[in-house]
């Protein structure tokens, strides 16, 4: 059977005076999934998601959006989809049902529709309870699922999340999770940038690392973590025995070990397939290393930006990746 994409873009380039912001970007999602598109900064991501939601022209290439071209057909791609950006859009003053009902008149509902729409998403949200209350009486993680609960007033084929759990706490972040894997249980197609890396790693059926204007790398979050191998982590009973599993690790894997005195562990990255728990306590044992514990892992998708992509400073990884 033939995969129908929600959006697709073959070589969409675009220019701001001498910056080369997108140089050949292409895109293939499929309809039903989510997309998370992750890169360093000034990678390009915020330009390909404002080209693909018609508010910017690409300077070459092409992209459909739920079948429609971003250029040629503009009005017929803002009807079928959804943006929820990084700021909230929803009016603190009004409440959550005045909001939802401004924006369902906004996109041309009328009296018991309006009402109607609203009162649905009020009760998929969870916000019935709250919903003849002002929004600035919200919690963040309750003004954002009123405003990604705006962005589904027209039942959008497409969704375009900007970090949309940027700044919420663990308990919100996680609400925001399950909205999202209903949206896309009922057929939703959502296009996904990210500060998260565990927030890609746990909702994206399929991602793309953007590196200079290019998508770099796309994958399954478990083909990523497949092409940078398993880390091996060493937790010593000394700072004397720090460097002794450094040497042995260095040896087992071909690859520069990662030290830290503060929790006297060593890590290292390795390709071998045939690298096994019991091989390397042996070769720990061998080496007279004292250990305390030895474990054998995938890696993180932290650890796969960073592999793959050019980003300088691990702190990066946790920091702004979306522009």
């Amino acid at each position: 059977m033939a995969t129908t994409y929600a959006v697709l873009s073959e070589g969409l380039e675009k220019r701001f005076g001498a910056v080369r912001a997108l140089r050949g970007l292409d895109l293939a999602v499929p309809e039903g999934t989510v997309c998370g598109v992750l890169g360093p900064n000034g990678a390009g991501k915020t330009t390909a998601v404002r080209l693909l939601t018609t508010l910017l022209a690409p300077d070459a290439g092409s992209a459909r959006v739920a079948g429609h071209d971003v250029v040629r057909e503009q009005d017929a791609v803002r009807r079928a989809i959804g943006v929820t950006g990084q700021s909230t859009s929803v009016d603190v003053e009004l409440t959550g049902r005045q909001n939802l009902r401004l924006f369902a008149r906004l996109h041309g509902m009328r009296g018991a529709a309006a009402r109607e729409r609203a009162g649905d998403l009020l009760e998929r949200f969870g916000l019935a309870e709250a919903a003849d209350r002002a929004a600035g009486t919200y919690s963040g993680g309750m003004r954002r699922r009123l405003d990604l609960a705006a962005s589904l007033v027209t039942h959008p084929r497409v969704l375009f999340l900007d970090e949309p759990t940027t700044g919420l706490d663990p308990a919100s972040r996680g609400e925001i999770w399950a909205a999202v894997r209903a949206l896309t249980a009922r057929g939703t197609t959502v296009l996904l940038t990210t500060q998260y890396l565990e927030e890609a790693d746990r909702l994206a059926d399929h991602i793309v690392l953007i590196d200079r204007g290019r998508a770099a790398v796309t994958g399954t979050p478990a083909d990523l973590k497949a092409r940078i191998g398993a880390r091996a982590e060493v937790a010593v009973a000394s700072g004397d025995a720090l460097h002794q599993a450094a040497a042995v690790l260095d040896q087992l894997t071909g690859a520069e070990p990662r030290l830290d005195a503060a929790t006297r562990t060593v890590s290292a990255l390795s390709m071998d397939p045939t690298l096994t728990l019991p091989r390397i306590v042996r070769a720990l044992d061998g080496a007279g290393v004292a250990i305390l514990d030895v474990s054998l892992r995938p890696p993180t998708l932290d650890e796969v930006f960073l592999r793959l992509t050019d980003a300088p400073d691990p702190a990066n990884s946790r920091k702004e990746l979306v522009t």
